[in-house]
């Protein structure tokens, strides 16, 4: 899943619901508070907790299931 798809999917599920507005302009503004209260309140800097080489090690791995069902 791709982060537009998890921001709009938080957006829908906090701050608004399909139908509910009249306009664009509205739905608009709705968003723009969401955005600007999550930001003042809920942004926090991402920390890796694992080095690249760890990260790296696990994404490179070789699968173990068997797909010749």
């Amino acid at each position: 899943m791709n982060l537009v798809e998890v921001f709009f999917g938080i957006i829908e599920r906090q701050a608004i619901r399909p139908g509910t507005f009249r306009s664009v302009k509205e739905l608009s503004t709705k968003i723009r508070a969401f955005i600007d209260g999550w930001n003042a309140d809920r942004a926090h800097r991402f920390i890796w907790t694992k080095t690249a080489d760890k990260i790296l090690a696990k994404a490179n791995r070789p699968t173990t299931s068997n797909s010749d069902h």
